[in-house]
C-alpha cells in the first residue's frame, strides 16, 4: 500500500482497508482542524488506486471493511467511485462494507441516484462532521456549510439507505457561545435523525489556527464540568423519532457516553449528572488524547 502524509479514520474503521482515493481535505479550511493543513488536495489517478488494491489483495487473506480516505473522498465523481467500488466488489467478494469521509458540499453535489448507486455496490456508511449545529459556531470556525446544507446533506445519506455518521465538538462554542452550541446541536441531530451521532471534546495543537485564539484569550476553553453541563443540554434538546446510536467515547471526553436515543437518553443524563457530583468520575486531563 502507498500513503501520502498522516492517515486519519474513524475509530470505528480501525480493522478495515484503508485506501486513499483523495490527498487531503478539498475545504482545509476549519480552524479547529489541523488533519491536512500539510497536505494540497488533489484526487489520486484511479488507476494508482486500483494498483493499491491489488496490492491489499496479495497482502490481506480476508478483507470484510474497506474505508475510502482522505477527508472527502465523496469529492470523487460518481463515475470513479463506481468504478473504484465495482473493483472492490470484484478483488474482495467476501468485503462486507465500504465507508468514506463526505463534506456535506460532496453528498449536495450528488444526485439521489448516485447515492442510491452508491449503496448497491457496497458503501455503507457515509461519516460527515457537523461539529455543531450553531449557525454563529459554523460561521466562527469557517466550517463552509450551513445549518441548513448540514441538515440537508444527512437527510438526503438517510434517504438514499446508506447510513450516516454524524460528528459534532463539545466546547466548539467556547465559553461565550456554549448554550447556543449545544442547544442548536440538540436540536438539528432532532432534524436530521441520523443513524450515528458522536461527541468528541475540543482539542487543538499549534497547526490549528483556533489555537492562536485559544493563546491569545480571544478564545476560552470550557471546564471539565463545563463540558458535561453542554453536554446534558444537549442530550435534553434532541427528541429524535427514530433509533439514534449516540457515542461520547472518544480518547479526548471527558465521560464515557454509549447508548441509543431516545430510548437511553434518561441513563446518560444520569451518567453525566453523577459526573458532575463526583469529579473523580471524569477523566483524567493526562488521559486525553486527538
Amino acid at each position: 500500500m502507498r500513503y501520502e502524509g498522516s492517515i486519519y479514520r474513524p475509530p470505528s474503521e480501525a480493522y478495515s482497508l484503508i485506501v486513499q482515493v483523495t490527498i487531503g481535505c478539498a475545504h482545509n479550511g476549519c480552524t479547529f482542524c489541523s488533519m491536512f493543513k500539510d497536505k494540497k488536495f488533489r484526487v489520486r489517478d484511479v488507476n494508482e488506486v486500483l494498483e493499491d488494491l491489488d496490492m491489499a489483495r496479495k497482502y490481506y487473506k480476508h478483507v470484510e471493511r474497506v474505508f475510502l480516505a482522505d477527508g472527502d473522498a465523496l469529492a470523487l465523481s460518481g463515475s470513479k467511485l463506481f468504478r473504484i467500488l465495482d473493483y472492490i466488489g470484484g478483488l474482495f467478494p467476501e468485503c462486507e462494507r465500504v465507508s468514506v469521509y463526505g463534506s456535506p458540499q460532496d453528498v449536495l453535489r450528488k444526485t439521489p441516484e448516485e447515492l442510491s448507486g452508491l449503496r448497491s455496490k457496497g458503501v455503507g456508511i457515509i461519516y460527515i462532521g457537523a461539529e455543531s449545529g450553531s449557525e454563529k459556531v459554523l460561521k466562527d470556525v469557517c466550517k463552509g456549510a450551513s445549518r441548513d446544507e448540514i441538515i440537508a446533506a444527512v437527510r438526503k445519506i438517510e434517504d438514499s439507505g446508506i447510513k450516516s455518521s454524524v460528528t459534532f465538538i463539545s466546547g466548539l462554542g467556547g465559553r461565550a457561545g456554549w448554550q447556543d452550541h449545544a442547544v442548536s446541536t440538540g436540536t438539528m441531530i432532532s432534524q436530521m435523525e441520523p443513524s450515528y451521532a458522536s461527541l468528541l471534546t475540543l482539542m487543538t495543537d499549534p497547526a490549528a489556527p483556533l489555537y492562536d485564539d485559544i493563546e491569545a484569550g480571544k478564545f476560552e476553553l470550557l471546564s471539565a464540568e463545563e463540558v458535561v453541563e453542554e453536554t446534558m443540554l444537549l442530550l435534553r434538546n434532541v427528541n429524535v423519532g427514530r433509533n439514534c446510536v449516540f457515542r461520547s467515547n472518544h480518547a479526548s471526553n471527558y465521560v464515557s457516553l454509549r447508548g441509543d436515543l431516545p430510548k437511553d437518553k434518561e441513563r446518560m443524563l444520569d451518567q453525566l449528572e453523577s459526573a458532575m457530583k463526583n469529579p473523580a468520575h471524569l477523566k483524567d486531563e493526562r488521559f486525553r488524547m486527538l
